[in-house]
């Protein structure tokens, strides 16, 4: 099921890891106003240990849900070998409508998840966190571009060292400073991913020109 395009403050998204870019803005003041930090962010060197508790959540999911996954993925930084992340695994999943939680949820919660926030007018994201791992489950909408951009800067990432670097470089730096909130250290970084992946498309259109 495609999702139609986002209008207005959703089509200024682009994504929704709190470790990776920006959110609108109007939920990031919301946001901000409920998440005050009064410590640095913290990232850690890249832990061989991530990839693994993403199979056995992923496993959990799958076991829940069954023939309802229709995509799941492990995305964020996590997910790129090598590079500097917070120590929470995020993971998304794809379902039929993610709006429609009664497909899905209930069964999730029976797993050991917890839905911890709605976000409707924002691809219709669903948040939910396990309180026996640091893991994060996104859910969205079978067909959300949102996801495919997420994976497309991965996969970015895991393929292209200098862009790897590049981000690292600008995560350490930005986490050297105090935020007022998670999301101000998100809108920080989305310079810096709009240009990998502009960059990773001039490359792709290069290449086909030579073709």
């Amino acid at each position: 099921m495609a999702v139609n395009p986002p209008t207005g403050a959703q089509a200024q998204a682009q994504f929704v890891l709190v470790d990776w870019a920006a959110r609108p803005s109007r939920l990031g003041a919301r946001r901000c106003a409920r998440r005050t930090l009064t410590v640095r962010i913290e990232i850690r060197d890249y832990d061989a240990a991530w990839p693994r508790l993403y199979e056995r959540e992923a496993a959990r999911v799958r076991r829940a849900l069954g023939e309802r996954v229709i995509r799941l993925e492990h995305c964020g930084s996590t997910s790129v070998p090598g590079l500097t992340a917070k120590a929470v695994v995020d993971i998304v999943l794809e379902v039929r409508a993610s709006s429609r939680e009664a497909e899905y949820v209930p069964d999730l919660e029976r797993a050991g998840y917890r839905l911890r926030r709605r976000e409707p007018e924002w691809f219709e994201h669903r948040l939910l966190r396990s309180p026996e791992a640091p893991v994060n489950l996104h859910v969205f909408t079978a067909g959300c571009e949102e996801v495919d951009r997420m994976l497309r800067f991965r996969d970015r990432l895991r393929a292209n060292a200098a862009d790897r670097e590049r981000y690292a470089r600008e995560k350490r730096a930005l986490a050297g400073r105090t935020w007022g909130s998670v999301q101000q250290y998100a809108d920080a970084k989305t310079e810096v991913i709009r240009a990998i992946l502009a960059h990773a498309g001039a490359e792709g259109d290069s290449a086909a020109d030579g073709e």
